[in-house]
């Protein structure tokens, strides 16, 4: 005990009694608890092209300090009431090979109750470091997410990636220099004459009317000539800190929906007259208002967020399509999706105070009735065909103010496949024919839309 306390105790003794002793007493042993180290509850690495995240679980919120050193590059932090211990020393463990950013991360004991972690760079970066409160499952996490001072251009990687595509389309145009049958007449266009074998080696020729919309099938068998690609950004959603709605099994929203996601990119990939774009490839958080941005920055054609339902009651069922209402939501199953689809943010974890205004203005009140209305058109396109195999909740599009949907000038719809909250349809989310499935009739409504609604001349 130090000698201020013990003088405190004394003159405790001598004007309080027993009782005023046993009071300081008290205190000095609160003061202690106050001061005692937090206890670290997890650490976690979250690497992807766009930033890798540090996350530091703890019961304690944990004060830092930063600085960024060059030659070579990296970020130390220290840590205050802190000791090291098993569970930070896995953190240097997490490190993958392929984090596009973090070399190597060192720990050890700087101070008494100061823990310093070393991160070496494999180049310069850009680092945000804040604190998020407690939340859904988590205490308090200690966030470090490493963004690089020259980010990739997704627009360009997506123009390299569909380069064979655009030469091929630009090939068409040259050897039909007047417009294509699709400007013309889209709907002729893409009901087109399909050829196929037969069962018995020969051929067999089908003829869908014009005026009639493509099935399914013609959907998935024929391509759309248009004069320049159609680009579709593909959002699964939730990712990283963020696991989504998690079925009775323990199956995770976010793997799920990443799954059908990159099955949906793989058959748009195939198709002449798109090329896809996802938001996330991998297990990783992004934000909202940065889902619609990156959007944006490929001038995607259409915008398509894919989620796995889930409710409170264990018997709710079937696939549900959403687009944005500026008037309030279609039904309070639609409201409460909305706040709880919202709510990933809060849990996946932005940084509030660097969170980009202008986007933030656009999610607030740029959207617009064009847009809401071809979001209702490509919804119940798709709504139909899932629909031709898979049981639905609602048999039209419901609407609701959904964050992620607010694109001013992208068709955007949200699509939850199934009630991962379900255990029947738990186990069929986790199937790879149902997943195949749900990809096929998300692609097929696709096209039924742009068989219609061909896409407008490239935003300059």
């Amino acid at each position: 005990m130090n000698p201020k306390r013990r003088q405190m105790i004394s003159q405790g003794l001598q004007s309080m009694g027993s009782l005023g002793v046993l009071y300081l007493l008290l205190t000095e042993s609160e003061l202690v608890q106050a001061n005692s180290g937090a206890k670290l509850l997890g650490v976690r690495i979250w690497p992807s092209e766009d930033y890798t995240r540090i996350t530091l679980e703890s019961d304690k919120a944990l004060p830092i300090s930063h600085q960024l050193l060059t030659g070579p590059d990296r970020l130390v932090v220290d840590i205050d009431g802190l000791e090291l211990n098993p569970t930070l020393k896995d953190l240097v463990a997490k490190v993958k090979p392929n984090d596009p950013y973090v070399a190597q991360i060192r720990v050890g004991q700087f101070q008494p109750t100061v823990v310093r972690l070393v991160f070496d760079l494999k180049e310069a970066v850009k680092p945000q470091l804040f604190t998020l409160e407690p939340i859904a499952e988590y205490q308090y996490r200690l966030i470090f997410d490493l963004y690089p001072t020259n980010p990739p251009d997704p627009l360009m990687q997506l123009v390299k990636e569909s380069a064979r595509k655009e030469k091929l389309l630009a090939e068409e145009q040259a050897k039909n220099p007047k417009g294509s049958a699709a400007e013309d007449d889209p709907i002729a266009a893409f009901a087109k004459k399909d050829t196929a074998p037969s069962k018995k080696g020969g051929s067999s020729t089908t003829q869908q009317s014009p005026l009639s919309p493509p099935s399914a099938t013609t959907a998935n068998t024929q391509r759309i000539p248009f004069k320049r690609l159609i680009t579709v950004a593909l959002d699964p959603g939730h990712g990283g800190e963020d696991p989504g709605a998690i079925g009775a099994r323990g199956s995770h929203e976010k793997n799920i929906v990443l799954s059908i996601a990159k099955r949906l990119k793989s058959k748009i990939d195939q198709e002449d007259s798109m090329r896809p774009f996802l938001t996330r490839d991998g297990d990783y958080f992004v934000p909202l208002h940065r889902r619609v941005f990156k959007a944006r920055q490929v001038e995607a054609d259409l915008f398509i967020s894919i989620h796995a339902d889930a409710f409170i009651q264990p018997h709710a069922k079937g696939a549900s399509v959403f687009a944005l209402s500026q008037q309030g939501a279609t039904s309070s199953a639609a409201r409460w999706m909305a706040n709880k689809e919202n709510a990933s943010d809060l849990i996946g974890g932005i940084n509030i105070k660097t969170k980009d205004k202008q986007v933030a203005h656009l999610l607030l009140d740029m959207s617009t009735t064009a847009q809401i209305n071809d979001s209702l058109r490509v919804g119940n396109s798709v709504l139909r065909n899932i629909g031709n195999f898979a049981p639905l909740h609602k048999n039209r599009v419901e609407q609701a103010g959904f964050a992620v949907l607010k694109a001013p000038d992208i068709p955007s719809i949200l699509i939850e496949t199934a009630f991962i909250s379900n255990p029947q349809e738990e186990k069929r989310l986790n199937d790879e024919t149902y997943q195949e499935r749900i990809a096929d009739a998300i692609l097929a409504g696709i096209k039924d839309y742009f068989a219609k609604n061909p896409p407008m001349a490239r935003r300059s």
